[in-house]
């Protein structure tokens, strides 16, 4: 008869017991260096991005930070590791749009991409063109979507690779449009660009950083950006629902995660973390010149961004048949 009472008061003790050591736990936190994954090859803006965030997160948390490259699988391989790590704070991901892609794409992923990751906050944005030869008959995209309209199929385009964010942006593009342009798909962006310039396809969605200088060179023209504002790298370039696709917005993040079920007081800490690193105006100078812009968020934000571009992709991934090669 006893025994009800004794465990009633036992269960409040407990969860007092627990909420005092995540406390402790927090702020000990971190207890040796953070590994952080980056599901990205050496090279380019989607690996050094990441370097610069980690760069400074070690001045943050007083501890190294220690970047580690780990590509393959359309980012699933790096994924794959963070989600199966220990939630405590020392092992985390820096996950960009591929990472809401590859669910649509992958059936049987090893992981669940919302379920086994904590958000801990976005960090930065970078912007990808609408890039497209001089040869098109077109001054704007205005023209572009009338002559692409009126030529059903007669248009190219390149992308970094099926399943690539470049291709799914171009689909979006056509979806929201109705126009029917070729995909000619690369095993990366440099291949592709490439070939843009050298007329073999007529449109890309490319990186601006990487493609800047032959636009401001005449080599290219750029009717757009994909993302919801304009870039101060040049704001003389419009956004694609500036320049006429009404609605169209898809902006490409790079944003910090960490296993599910790591303790909330560790989250905070990251948070705060990250956002004091991005506060930093080396960081801010360094990342521009990377094409890439410091947003930040909260986590709360960043866990709505994710599950909303999980339903956008996955909606456009259907639409187009998009396959990994």
């Amino acid at each position: 008869m006893n025994a009800g009472p004794r465990c009633g008061r036992a269960l409040p003790t407990l969860l007092l017991v627990s909420l005092l050591a995540g406390a402790v736990e927090a702020q000990q936190y971190p207890t040796k260096p953070i590994r952080i994954v980056i599901p990205f090859p050496p090279g380019g803006t989607n690996d050094l991005v990441p370097r610069a965030i980690a760069e400074k997160l070690r001045v943050t948390l007083g501890q190294p930070v220690v970047p580690e490259n780990r590509p393959g699988g359309n980012n699933i391989i790096g994924s794959e590791i963070v989600a199966k790590s220990v939630p405590d704070g020392h092992t985390l991901l820096i996950a960009n749009t591929q990472h809401v892609i590859n669910p649509s794409l992958f059936p049987k992923l090893p992981y669940d991409a919302l379920k086994d990751f904590t958000a801990v906050g976005l960090a930065t944005s970078v912007y990808f063109a609408l890039t497209v030869h001089p040869s098109v008959p077109a001054a704007n995209v205005k023209e572009l979507v009338a002559y692409a309209r009126q030529n059903p199929g007669k248009l190219n385009y390149g992308s970094a690779g099926s399943g690539s964010a470049t291709h799914l942006n171009m689909e979006l593009f056509k979806s929201m449009t109705g126009t029917f342009i070729v995909h000619i798909p690369y095993r990366g962006s440099t291949q592709s660009r490439q070939d843009l310039v050298a007329g073999e396809v007529q449109l890309s969605v490319d990186g601006l950083l990487p493609t800047l200088p032959l636009i401001r060179a005449g080599k290219l023209k750029a009717f757009g950006l994909t993302s919801s504002r304009r870039s101060s790298v040049a704001p003389e370039i419009p956004t694609l629902a500036e320049a006429g696709v009404t609605g169209y917005a898809s902006d490409t993040w790079y944003g910090i995660m960490a296993p599910a079920g790591t303790p909330k007081e560790i989250v905070q800490a990251l948070h705060a973390a990250a956002v004091k690193s991005i506060g930093m105006p080396a960081l801010r100078e360094r990342l521009t010149q990377q094409g890439a812009e410091l947003v930040g968020s909260t986590p709360d934000e960043f866990r709505k961004l994710l599950e909303r571009e999980f339903v956008l992709w996955a909606k456009v991934v259907k639409q187009s048949g998009a396959k990994v090669d």
